[in-house]
C-alpha cells in the first residue's frame, strides 16, 4: 500500500503510544489536542494532494527499489528533474497550508543517507547501505513519515561532545549488545515530531575520534519505549484553544516544535546506519543541510499566501491604487521569485553520487538558505507596513459576535462598503498569523534558524566558493602575470 489517503494517515497514528507533554502534563489524546491538530492537518495535506490528480507529477514518482508509484516525500531523487519537482513541491505546499508541512526534514534525511551510507560501505565494506535500503522499501511501501532529528542540545557550545560536563547534550551511544544498541540524549526543535511514524536520527556537528561514540545514525518508531516528547510554546498558540477560529489567522493549519529525549533507547542493528565512523559526519551533517536548505522553497509558497493577504487587505482598505502600495507589493513579490530562483537554481545544477542519488549544488543551496534568512522579515515588514495598525489592535471573534460590541465593530471596522468587517478581520488576522503568531514560527524564526543559522551558511558559501578561479580571470583581464 504505498499511497495512503489523509484518513489512512491519521488513523496510522492513532495506534502509537507515545510520552508527550505539554503545559507540565502528559497529553492523553494527542490526535485531537487543538493546540496540536492543526499541525496533523497540514501533515495530512501532503497525503491528500498526492492523490489530486492535478499534482501528481509534483507530489508522486516511481519508487527506484519497488518501481510502484509513491509520496514524492519518501522518494530518493533519481535524476535532476526530482530534484526541480522537489523545489516546486515545497513552494506549492507552502501555498496550500501557509505553515510548515514537516515532511521535508525526514525526505532530505532518507536522501542524504543514500548516499552516505554507501560510500561508509565503500570504504570499510560494511553493509550500512543494504540496512538502509531495506529500511527505505518500508517507509515507502507503509507511506510513512519520517522527522530527521539532527539538532542536539550543544550544551557549551566550545567544547567538543566527549568534553561536555554533561555527557547527554549531544545523543550518545551508551551501551553496545548482541542486537543493537542503547542511545541516550536529546533533539531540539523537532518540527512535527508527533505527526511522523518514524525518527531518524543524525550527527549534529563534525565529529573527531575523541567523539565517535557521538558519531552514529539510526532510525526507531516514533513510540519507541524511552522517547518522551515535550512540545515548545509558539506565540498566540493558546488561542487555538478558544471557541472561535477567526483569531487563530490560519483557521486550519499549523505546526509544532518538541524536545525529544532519548532515556536509554534501544536500537537494533538492522536501523543503525552509522556506527562511530566518525570520519563520515561531517560528510552527512552537510550532505543533510545542502539537501534542507533546497527544502525552503516552502517559504516562497507561504510568501505567496502572504503576498496574496496583503494585497487583499490593500482593497478592502481602498489603497490598492496608490502608487506606493503598488510599489511596495512588487518588492515582496520580487524577493520571493528570488527566493524561488535560488532553490530552483541549486536543483538544476545537481549531480549525480557514486550510489546513484542526485544531489544539489550546495554552494546554491547555501546561497538560496542565506537568502531566506533575510527577504521573509524584508517581506513581512511591508505586509505590516500595508495592512496598518489593526493587526495588532484588532478585538477578539468573540466581541465581533457579541450582541453589545460586535455592533460597534460591523460599524468602525468596516473598508470599502461593500467588505463586511468580518472578511476585513480575518484576512488582518491571517496577516497577524504569518508575520507574528504561530505561523511566523515556520516562516520567519524557521527561516533564520532552520537547516543552520546563517553563519552555518555563510561559513559553507566560503568555503564552496573557486576565490581561485576568480582571481586568476581577474588577473588575467587586466595583464598581471603570476609567476609560475
Amino acid at each position: 500500500m504505498p499511497m495512503k489517503t489523509p484518513e489512512e494517515y491519521i488513523e496510522s497514528l492513532r495506534k502509537l503510544n507515545r510520552v508527550v507533554y505539554m503545559f507540565g502534563k502528559r497529553v492523553e489524546d494527542v490526535m485531537n489536542n487543538p493546540i496540536l491538530r492543526p499541525s496533523l492537518n497540514a501533515v495530512a495535506m501532503t497525503y491528500s494532494m498526492a492523490r489530486r490528480p492535478e499534482y501528481a507529477d509534483l507530489m508522486t514518482a516511481t519508487s527506484h527499489i519497488s518501481g510502484k508509484k509513491i509520496n514524492r516525500f519518501t522518494h530518493i531523487h533519481q535524476n535532476v528533474d526530482d530534484l526541480v519537482k522537489k523545489s516546486k513541491m515545497g513552494r506549492l505546499m507552502g501555498s496550500h497550508t501557509g505553515c510548515c508541512f514537516q515532511r521535508c526534514v525526514g525526505m532530505d534525511a532518507l536522501n542524504a543517507l543514500s548516499i552516505v551510507t554507501y560510500d561508509i560501505d565503500a570504504r570499510y565494506g560494511t553493509e550500512y547501505n543494504k540496512r538502509f535500503l531495506k529500511y527505505l522499501e518500508y517507509v515507502q511501501e507503509n507511506d510513512l513519515v519520517c522527522d530527521g532529528a539532527m539538532t542536539d542540545p550543544k550544551g557549551d557550545r566550545s567544547l567538543p561532545p566527549h568534553k561536555q560536563p554533561d555527557p547527554d547534550m549531544y545523543v550518545r551511544v551508551i551501551e553496545e549488545r548482541k542486537n543493537g544498541i542503547v542511545v541516550r540524549g536529546a533533539k531540539v526543535h523537532q518540527t512535527g515530531a508527533l505527526n511522523s511514524h518514524e525518527i531518524i536520527v543524525m550527527p549534529t556537528i563534525t565529529m573527531r575520534e575523541e567523539d565517535r561514540d557521538y558519531a552514529i545514525s539510526f532510525a526507531v518508531p516514533a513510540d519507541t519505549k524511552g522517547i518522551t516528547y515535550i512540545i515548545g510554546r509558539q506565540a498566540s498558540d493558546t488561542r487555538k484553544l478558544e471557541k472561535g477560529k477567526m483569531d487563530q489567522g490560519n483557521v486550519s493549519f499549523g505546526a509544532h516544535e518538541a524536545l525529544m529525549v532519548f532515556d536509554d533507547v534501544f536500537v537494533p542493528w538492522d536501523r543503525v546506519f552509522m556506527y562511530k565512523e566518525y570520519d563520515f559526519s561531517g560528510q552527512l551533517v552537510e550532505q543533510f543541510a545542502a539537501y534542507h536548505r533546497q527544502s525552503y522553497a516552502c517559504k516562497a509558497g507561504v510568501g505567496d499566501v502572504l503576498i496574496g493577504a496583503v494585497q487583499t487587505i490593500a482593497e478592502y482598505n481602498g489603497t490598492d491604487k496608490a502608487a506606493h502600495i503598488k510599489d511596495k507589493i512588487v518588492e515582496m513579490n520580487h524577493l520571493n521569485e528570488t527566493l524561488y530562483c535560488g532553490c530552483i537554481a541549486c536543483a538544476a545544477e545537481g549531480h549525480r553520487e557514486r550510489s546513484g542519488t542526485y544531489t544539489v549544488d550546495s554552494l546554491l543551496a547555501n546561497v538560496h538558505k542565506q537568502n531566506v534568512t533575510r527577504f521573509p522579515y524584508e517581506i513581512s515588514r511591508l505586509a505590516q507596513d500595508i495592512a496598518g495598525g489593526l493587526v495588532v489592535t484588532l478585538p477578539s471573534e468573540d466581541d465581533l459576535k457579541s450582541e453589545e460590541a460586535g455592533k460597534w465593530l460591523k460599524k468602525y471596522f468596516r473598508g470599502k462598503d461593500n467588505v463586511p468587517a468580518e472578511n476585513r478581520m480575518r484576512i488582518l488576522r491571517l496577516i497577524e498569523n504569518l508575520t507574528m503568531g504561530t505561523a511566523a514560527v515556520g516562516y520567519l524564526t524557521e527561516s533564520m534558524h532552520g537547516a543552520g543559522s546563517p553563519q552555518a551558511q555563510r561559513i559553507m558559501i566560503s568555503r564552496l566558493v573557486n576565490m581561485k578561479e576568480k582571481q586568476k580571470n581577474s588577473k588575467k583581464l587586466c595583464g598581471i602575470k603570476d609567476d609560475e
